[in-house]
Order: structure tokens, then C-alpha cells, then sequence
């Protein structure tokens, strides 16, 4: 088995924990922590510390896609949303019948719903971006205040880049 490292990331909304291998990424999750608590060591792998640079860019509103390798872990139909989830573009956002319709299974709305809340990769896989067929925000493991921030952030960041 791999080993496991973690770095942690104090963003403006929190610290989010990254987690990952020599190799990939495999979980970037709002904490609880008040403070950083995992710093970069001689043994951190590049891929965490890349994460942890593509976030504070990412936060500073000068990243709007991620390149880093990550590994997934969860079912074919999981795996189907989150990928549907990544063609989200920036500062934009979709309903969950939009995303069950882009993977071919309209009738899934619910089960979209439940893949997105198992998104062990938040902001590289957007799902913040997915709102209710009626507009309004819906569920984020991360605080439904966490989702609104990061849509406002991107808005601006996104306006700002044309002016």
C-alpha cells in the first residue's frame, strides 16, 4: 500500500486538508482545524505541494483550471458524475439534471445528487458549481456559506479577467 501524506492549506474559508501519495492526489477536504496543522516536510511529494501552489492560485483568482493528477476512488457511476462534474466551466454553474443528463442517465437527478456529496476532491472537482433546478444553492459537504463564497469568488475573478 501507498504511503499517505497530508499538507494542509489555510484558505479564506477554511483549512482544507490535502491528502495524496507520491503520485496523485486523492482528497482535498474542507477541515475543522482552526489553523494549519500539516506543513510541507523534506518528505512531502511534489504532487501535494503542486496542489497546495494550484489552490493559493486558485484562491488568488488567478487559476481557473487544476492540472494536477489525482486518483479517484468510488463507483463507475460516481466516477461518470465527477468526471461530468470537471466540463463545469469556470464561474458558471449547472443543475443536477444537467449533469444527469450530460452522463445519459436524466432520471438520476437523486443519484447525482449523492455522487456529488461523495466528492473527495473539492474545487479541483467543482462541485460547488451544482445548484437545484430552481436556482437555488443545495448541499456542500463543505457549508452551503463555503459554496456561496467560492461562486461569488469565481464571479469576480471571472469579471475581473475581461476588464
Amino acid at each position: 500500500m501507498a504511503k499517505v501524506y497530508q499538507l494542509d492549506y489555510e484558505s479564506p474559508i477554511g483549512v482544507i486538508e490535502i491528502t495524496g501519495t507520491q503520485d496523485a492526489i486523492t482528497s482535498i477536504l474542507f477541515s475543522e482545524k482552526d489553523k494549519r496543522k500539516n506543513y510541507p516536510q523534506p518528505e512531502t511529494p511534489s504532487v501535494l505541494i503542486e496542489c497546495y501552489n494550484q489552490l493559493d492560485e486558485y484562491f488568488q483568482g488567478t487559476r481557473y483550471e487544476f492540472t494536477i493528477p489525482y486518483h479517484l476512488e468510488g463507483s463507475i457511476f460516481q466516477k461518470k458524475v465527477w468526471r461530468a462534474l470537471t466540463e463545469i466551466p469556470y464561474a458558471e454553474v449547472e443543475s443536477y439534471k444537467d449533469i444527469a443528463v450530460a452522463i445519459e442517465n436524466e432520471k438520476a437527478v437523486r443519484a447525482v445528487g449523492s455522487a456529488n456529496g461523495k466528492n473527495k476532491l473539492t474545487i479541483v472537482i467543482p462541485c460547488h458549481r451544482v445548484i437545484g433546478a430552481n436556482g437555488k444553492l443545495t448541499g456542500y459537504a463543505g457549508g452551503l456559506w463555503r459554496k456561496e463564497w467560492l461562486l461569488r469568488h469565481e464571479k469576480k475573478h471571472k469579471e475581473n479577467s475581461k476588464n
